[in-house]
């Protein structure tokens, strides 16, 4: 017999966004909740990935404003970057945000469960440590939702351990002078832009012909452009073989040795996959498809009262819609609704140098779902003011795709200055179904990058 304190109406396993949204929710509703987490609070995006990446993006860019400095009046004699600083000064903001996640879960009345849950029957989670001991003997829930992220992907070739994968990054005392980054995704080009920032020779390699596969094309050619402009080295048709030497001192080889590098530093930016691995699921037979989850859309598993969100259902793997997947599931379960989950229109970002954002389908999407004769695209390329006193190179592009017929814009695309914060209020628009001539029909606001949005003609 389960003791009282052992038995819960929830048990969330992961402590990420998905799983701190959808726990913190159902205790709302007056669930008894339990989360269980063998690691820190907040998961990848507080701990190892949006947060802590984009407070090294600022870090990276300090330089060049101190450099153009001199136009604005401000003169600075010398400056140099010490990326030991900032990756120390990250690290204790990650630890700040951790700790404010655990008050957060204690006001809201969730338990917080320290271990690795794994699956003892249907409805029974044990709890083991690090060293995959027992921790306590099991805990009941009537459900349980398993949210626990993903995980990077380390290729499978010789030598492979020497290089690093995006959890590493976060944990290095400095960065060296010369680092290879294997990768065309969004990790893959945000480090690229973040080392080339603190000064690191940067050479990226690309296994196929493009950065940034499933964004508008146009959109990852500007940014690929402005890459190769800074110095970033890329490479496509690429394929690595194996790594060979030590840490700091290492050598790359390439399919058919067409390229060979040495550097000091190997990134692995080669994807993730969902973090399965200690869940014991096939101990009450819970189906997969690929390496993901397999769900419907209630979220439910194939089996009875057993759910899956965020990275592990193979949906969308953003933050936000884990997120909003947890308090859906999380409503429905214990507040009496029938919420859904709207998949359309998630904007999305990659905090590269220039960042480029988007909403909506690309130009090549719309041209194949609707035929080339009905798709009507609006551009404006220029430099931002922000730019004029110093004379940079560095622009903004800005795209808009137009169903011919209905008017209705089908997406809206971003390169440059502050695009993440503007599409994010363009998704607004779009997502209500807004036209062109709704666009053309809103009042400028000047002088501005996102006026241009309402300027295009």
């Amino acid at each position: 017999m389960l003791l009282l304190k052992n038995r819960f109406d929830l048990i969330v396993l992961g402590a990420g966004s998905g799983g701190l949204a959808a726990a913190k929710r159902a205790a709302n509703h007056g669930a008894r909740v339990a989360i269980v987490e063998g690691d820190r609070i907040g998961g990848t995006c507080v701990i190892r990935g949006c947060v802590p990446k984009k407070l090294l993006v600022y870090g990276s860019q300090c330089d060049e404003f101190i450099m153009n400095s001199s136009a604005f009046g401000v003169e600075v004699d010398s400056s140099s970057i010490d990326s030991s600083v900032l990756l120390a000064n990250v690290r204790k903001e990650v630890d700040r945000l951790n700790q404010i996640h655990i008050e957060m879960l204690l006001k809201s009345g969730v338990e917080l469960i320290r271990g690795w849950g794994e699956f003892a029957g249907p409805n029974l989670i044990s709890v083991k440590d690090s060293e995959n001991s027992l921790i306590e003997n099991q805990y009941y829930a009537e459900k349980i939702l398993i949210a626990v992220g993903g995980k990077p992907q380390r290729p499978e070739i010789p030598g492979s351990s020497l290089g690093w994968v995006s959890d590493d990054m976060f944990l290095q005392q400095g960065f060296p002078s010369k680092v290879v980054i294997i990768g065309a995704g969004y990790i893959a080009c945000e480090f690229a832009c973040i080392l080339n920032g603190l000064g690191v020779e940067v050479t990226q390699l690309v296994r196929g012909n493009c950065l940034l596969k499933g964004f508008d094309n146009e959109l990852s050619y500007f940014l690929q452009k402005d890459m190769q402009r800074k110095g970033i080295d890329l490479q496509f048709n690429q394929s690595i073989t194996s790594l060979e030497g030590a840490p700091g001192n290492i050598n790359l080889k390439t399919k058919e040795d067409k390229y060979n590098i040495n550097c000091e530093g190997v990134l692995f930016a080669t994807g993730r996959s969902p973090f399965l691995d200690k869940l014991n699921l096939d101990k009450i037979g819970i189906l997969t498809e690929g390496n993901h989850i397999k769900v419907n859309s209630s979220h439910a598993t194939n089996i009875h009262d057993i759910f899956a969100i965020g990275d592990v259902s193979g949906r969308v793997n953003l933050t936000p819609v884990a997120i909003e997947e947890g308090r859906v599931l999380a409503d429905n379960l214990f507040g009496s609704m029938d919420r859904k989950v709207n998949y359309d229109f998630i904007p999305k970002a990659v905090f590269s140098d220039p960042e480029i954002a988007s909403v909506g389908i690309s130009e090549e999407e719309a041209i194949k779902k609707f035929g080339l004769q009905n798709i009507k695209t609006f551009r404006s390329e220029f430099r931002p003011m922000s730019q004029s006193l110093q004379k940079s190179q560095r622009r903004c592009f800005l795209k808009l795709i137009v169903n011919r017929n209905t008017d209705h814009v089908l997406g809206c695309h971003m390169a440059g200055e502050h695009s993440a914060e503007i599409i994010q209020m363009a998704s607004i628009a779009i997502s209500m179904g807004a036209k062109k001539k709704d666009f053309d029909n809103t009042m400028a606001l000047h002088p501005t990058v996102a006026e241009e949005f309402v300027t295009m003609k």
